[in-house]
């Protein structure tokens, strides 16, 4: 009689089981925006306690140095139009009217403009450039990155708001440049000047921040340097002289903190002064402080900015 071989047992392996186990773990978790999901608790990460203060300067240089290449690399849409429109105004402003208005208060007309010329270039660059790409990091997500780093908030909000600062000052040495082909120009107060540029760049850096960060839409990132810049900006004494104006004008120009600023530019540019050197620096760092604690306070909230 034939002897069968006892056939060895098959041992089913439980592996298949534990992986099927632990995938419907993982994919039974809801997702953040799903009903039953929660919140990532975003304020605990912006305490930045776990990083150094090292670690924090090369986030802040990193930011400022994406922005810097995004500026160079569309430099047709973020250097070429400033030149564009100065030139233009200068040509129409500076050489045609020049010869019939003359001097404003010793000062030549042509060389007049200048400052106020650079400093519309500056304020409108600095708070578009900021409020477009805040936006966009939101409609794109991509500022889901940033806030889930273990960075702090202040530090978020100065390296978004550095891509504004570094092209608002492109954007004032550009102009310079551009209207020492057509009048000599002599810096009076360079110092003065600096100071102005760099604080003005870094006061609407922050405004566009917070209004990028507010916006909801495309047309909500433009309504404010439509229906708030541009008004105060040309009210505020690019073309002319607050002196020289009379009644409710002077009073609204006085009012205007654009005109301050441009004054304080104009002082240490070629040495005008219209009104006080000092309500021009007031301005800068109240606005500076509002605006970067606004944009502050919401970065740390993360409110509306994730999902």
């Amino acid at each position: 009689m034939k002897k069968t071989e006892k056939q060895p047992e098959v041992r089913k392996s439980t592996k298949p089981r534990q992986n099927d186990e632990i995938r419907s773990r993982v994919w039974t978790v809801p997702a953040y925006g799903e009903p039953g999901a929660e919140k990532p608790a975003m304020s605990s990460r912006y305490a930045g306690g776990s990083m150094t203060s090292q670690q924090i300067c090369i986030a802040i240089a990193t930011m400022a140095r994406k922005e810097t290449s995004r500026i160079f690399r569309i430099w047709s849409q973020t250097l070429l139009p400033p030149v564009i429109t100065t030139a233009l105004y200068f040509m129409v402003f500076g050489t045609f009217l020049a010869s019939k208005i003359g001097e404003i208060q010793g000062v030549p007309y042509a060389v007049f403009i200048i400052p106020g010329l650079i400093m519309l270039g500056v304020i409108t660059n600095s708070f578009s450039n900021v409020a477009s790409v805040t936006y966009m990091a939101k409609f794109q997500r991509n500022i889901e990155e940033v806030l889930v780093a273990p960075v702090p908030a202040w530090a978020v909000t100065l390296g978004f708001a550095s891509g504004g600062v570094i092209r608002g000052l492109i954007i004032a040495l550009i102009i310079f440049l551009t209207t020492v082909f057509f009048v000599d120009i002599p810096v009076a107060h360079p110092l003065i000047a600096v100071a102005a540029i760099f604080l003005t760049t870094l006061m609407f850096s922050f405004m566009g921040l917070v209004n990028g960060l507010f916006a909801k839409n495309f047309d909500g990132v433009s309504i404010v340097p439509t229906f708030v810049l541009t008004p105060l900006t040309y009210l505020g004494g690019v073309f002319y002289s607050a002196d020289s104006l009379t009644g409710i004008w002077r009073t609204i120009s006085w009012l205007n903190p654009i005109y301050h600023i441009v004054d304080l530019f104009r002082y240490g540019f070629i040495g005008h002064e219209g009104g006080n050197v000092w309500i021009g620096f007031s301005v800068l760092f109240v606005g500076i402080a509002i605006f970067w604690v606004w944009g502050y306070r919401i970065i740390r909230s993360g409110r509306d900015l994730i999902g």
